[in-house]
């Protein structure tokens, strides 16, 4: 049998042809270029994915700073409220005590009061009991004649001494 007439030469010539053609319509030339292209916007991708990492990292970098700084902030700001907390309990103890004391004195100073009121009022109640006392004892045992002797004496002193 000839060569032409067996199916494996033609699918060898069929194969041959089809390798020409892709050849002379450059398919691999096409084929490396959809390739390279392809490659290139992996390459691109990936450029792009390493940059936006590396922003992601500053920014995660400037983030903990800031959040280092809100946070020394805060301890600054609570031991300020803890600071002034300290001195507004001291104020309001001094003045407290200053406030004690005042009615302290207060109370001393109306309590020294009601004792002298008291002691005259004592003194004024004494001085009427013996006055009233003495009247009636000057009453008892004076006669007539010694008591107009005693108001004339008692004259006669009064006119030198207003003299």
């Amino acid at each position: 049998m000839p060569f032409y007439l067996d199916a494996e030469f033609w699918v060898a010539v069929g194969f041959v042809t089809v390798i020409g053609i892709f050849l002379y319509r450059r398919v691999p030339a096409f084929a490396g270029r959809m390739l390279d292209e392809r490659a290139a916007r992996i390459d691109s991708d990936l450029n792009e994915a390493r940059k936006l990492r590396d922003e992601a990292e500053a920014l995660l970098g400037e983030y903990k700073t800031k959040a280092a700084q809100a946070e020394r902030e805060a301890d600054a700001i609570l031991a300020e409220a803890r600071a002034e907390a300290s001195r507004f309990a001291a104020e309001a103890r001094e003045q407290l005590k200053a406030q004690i004391e005042r009615r302290t004195k207060q109370a001393q100073e109306k309590i020294a009061q009601a004792e002298a009121s008291a002691m005259a009022e004592i003194r004024g109640l004494a001085a009427d009991v013996a006055a009233a006392a003495a009247e009636k004892l000057i009453a008892a045992r004076i006669d007539e004649n010694r008591a107009r002797a005693l108001i004339a004496g008692s004259l006669s002193e009064l006119a030198d001494k207003l003299n």
